[in-house]
């Protein structure tokens, strides 16, 4: 994808060796009017006779992957690595860019690594760092679609497409004059203009190409248009070039705006570029969403994150617009984000360099959550993504068929359209499984009701097999709550994060009685996992968390007015003998006590202090045990000693 499309500064540094003085400055002069091709010609002549700098090779390697040439890209950021220099942040993430273009993983896995670590703060290194199994997930993301040219391709650059009334419209950048043929210094091809053709509503070929011959197509570049549902108005991108006058920015450079015009009867009247944009800086690439009220864009304006961010604003009644919106972090990184669009569904669709790719531009699907943020973003595959530049997605959210631009291998051009139809959802899907059982005998509990809730509401329900099973299909990445319900069992709630690959999540539930049976010689607190009456560290007093586990008891003991208890407490082995039986006695006591305040009779009652007399496992004096083994020996008792 050439760069006319994504306008990018770059501020020169100097050069050093006065007998290369006068070359490099024609490098420069060059490279600054943005006229790549023939600023990597000098450069690579003064490269090739051994001069050596990090602008030069800064500058080779920008030229290169600034037109989509990325293994002459990652040759030059090869020789700016070789200078053993510490270059910025975009230069490790353009190098890794490269050598993932060109086939090289294991070497731009290894740029990425180093990346992550000096520049761990750089929005594209936390990616990185939290999707390091990216790869894994285009794998499972892929084999979703059947792929073919779009019919409508050049041996030029041809890519943005939108259906409107049975016609495709794209930018091509295939001859645009009969006599007078401009072409751009910056990717020496014509520039772009309108083109549409018509398609069979049948068959869905397309018909012999047109360009579009009215006031919307200008001497310089014109592409991405769409259109309003009624067709009344289209919205497209423009070079500054309006009424026979070019706009330039302080560095004396057209940029690109979004411009909007008037459509009647074929005809395209009325042109104005958008109230928000400048001359200062580009907008790009519009998008509507489904009602029309917001208009999704690419812009590199004040307040961009990165080299170009998604915005949207506002379409208000009137005709007017509100003022843009930066959708933020959850979307945008410090690289390239751009070709915004938006379905029913309330996806997004964008390219992207700064989210984990194959290479060049990918192209990513988010949701637009109701706050405005961007969630669960994934890459589409390698059926429509490859290691070069991929963009221009657009979807028919209910045919699944739709249209992408990309200059992958294979093609046409520099840039071709491709025509798909997805045959397989994006969403990744998981099975959630687990075994029922009682918490205390840890028996199968065969039909127990499940149901599964999504931010509290209700998603599916289920019954456990005959061994307890039960299964949902889930999607990855989402967070669901599981309820489940037995008689003579208390209902319990687990809550679970499903993993962001396809496969299984496992979460089985443990289910205590309600209804707890128990004999004489039964410990009356295992009925409610009490395991442990509190106290604070030395002392003997009821804390209040324990006195909410002792009303337990209580309850169970005005309910059966025959139960008698003998109270033991224990302590692990640490301190002497002696202190820990006195502690453990007084302990029992205070829990006696305050079972009889609360109006148990004392003749119902026994309790002792056994301290570390009784150990359940071999953590005595001298064996070096964990904290988890030491907590088992401290414990509270409640024996039932009469029924």
């Amino acid at each position: 994808m050439k760069n006319y499309k994504l306008i990018y500064l770059i501020t020169l540094s100097v050069f050093y060796g006065y007998s290369q003085e006068s070359k490099v400055k024609s490098g420069d002069k060059k490279y600054d009017s943005y006229a790549y091709i023939d600023a990597i010609k000098t450069y690579e002549r003064i490269a090739d006779k051994g001069y050596k700098s990090e602008d030069l090779f800064k500058k080779l390697g920008n030229s290169y992957y600034f037109n989509s040439d990325f293994e002459a890209a990652a040759k030059w950021y090869g020789e700016l690595f070789a200078l053993n220099s510490t270059p910025e942040a975009e230069y490790y993430y353009r190098y890794a860019q490269s050598l993932k273009s060109t086939g090289q993983t294991d070497k731009a896995s290894a740029i990425l690594n180093e990346f992550s670590t000096k520049y761990k703060n750089d929005s594209r290194a936390k990616l990185y760092a939290g999707n390091t199994n990216y790869l894994e997930q285009i794998k499972a993301n892929s084999g979703r679609y059947k792929i073919e040219d779009a019919g409508i391709n050049s041996k030029y650059s041809d890519y943005g497409s939108f259906v409107y009334n049975n016609k495709i419209y794209f930018a091509s950048a295939r001859d645009t004059g009969n006599f007078s043929k401009r072409k751009h210094k910056w990717t020496g091809e014509y520039f772009t203009n309108i083109y549409n053709a018509s398609i069979d509503a049948a068959t869905g070929t397309p018909s012999k190409v047109n360009k579009i011959k009215s006031l919307l197509n200008s001497r310089f570049h014109e592409s991405t248009i769409i259109f309003t549902k009624d067709g009344k108005t289209a919205y497209f991108t423009r070079n500054n070039f309006i009424d026979g006058k070019k706009g330039k920015d302080d560095n004396e450079i057209t940029l690109v705006k979004i411009y909007k015009a008037d459509f009647e009867n074929e005809k395209f009247s009325n042109i104005i570029a958008l109230p928000f944009t400048s001359d200062n800086y580009t907008t790009a690439h519009p998008a509507l969403s489904p009602d029309e009220k917001t208009l999704y864009f690419a812009s590199d304006m004040p307040g961009t994150m990165g080299q170009s961010d998604i915005y949207k604003v506002s379409v208000k009644g009137n005709g007017s617009f509100g003022s843009p919106e930066n959708l933020g972090a959850s979307i945008n990184t410090e690289g390239k984000e751009t070709f915004p669009y938006v379905t029913s569904e309330n996806e997004i669709y964008f390219a992207s360099d700064g989210h984990p790719g194959l290479g060049g531009l990918d192209i990513f699907v988010g949701q637009i959550e109701n706050n405005g943020t961007i969630s669960n973003i994934q890459n589409l595959g390698s059926d429509v993504n490859s290691p070069k530049d991929d963009f221009a997605y657009s979807i028919d959210p209910f045919s699944r068929q739709g249209y992408f631009s990309s200059n992958k291998d294979g093609g046409q051009g520099s840039d071709d359209i491709y025509k798909f139809t997805e045959t397989r959802p994006l969403k990744c899907l998981q099975e959630l499984n687990g075994v029922i059982t009682d918490s205390q005998s840890g028996a199968v509990l065969p039909g127990t009701e499940l149901t599964l809730y999504e931010n509290q509401k209700i998603i599916k329900s289920s019954i456990s097999n005959t061994n307890g099973e039960y299964t949902f299909a889930v999607e990855c990445g989402k967070t669901y709550m599981v309820r489940a319900q037995k008689i003579e069992y208390e209902t319990k709630e687990e809550t679970v994060t499903i993993g962001k690959l396809s496969g299984k999540t496992s979460l089985p539930i443990a289910l205590d009685k309600s209804i707890c049976k128990v004999a004489v010689g039964d410990d009356l607190g295992k009925c409610f996992g009490i395991k442990m009456i509190y106290f604070d560290l030395d002392k003997y007093n009821i804390r209040t968390e324990a006195a909410i586990d002792l009303e337990k008891i209580l309850d169970v003991l005005n309910q059966h007015p025959d139960m008698k208890l003998d109270i033991r407490s224990h302590t692990d082995s640490r301190a002497s003998h002696q202190y820990n039986l006195r502690l453990s006695d007084q302990r029992a006591k205070a829990t006696l006590n305050w079972l009889i305040k609360n109006g148990v009779a004392k003749n119902r009652l026994t309790a002792k202090g056994y301290g570390e007399t009784q150990l359940v496992n071999n953590c005595s004096d001298g064996v070096n045990c964990t904290e988890e083994q030491h907590q088992m020996n401290r414990r509270s008792e409640f024996i039932i000693t009469s029924l």
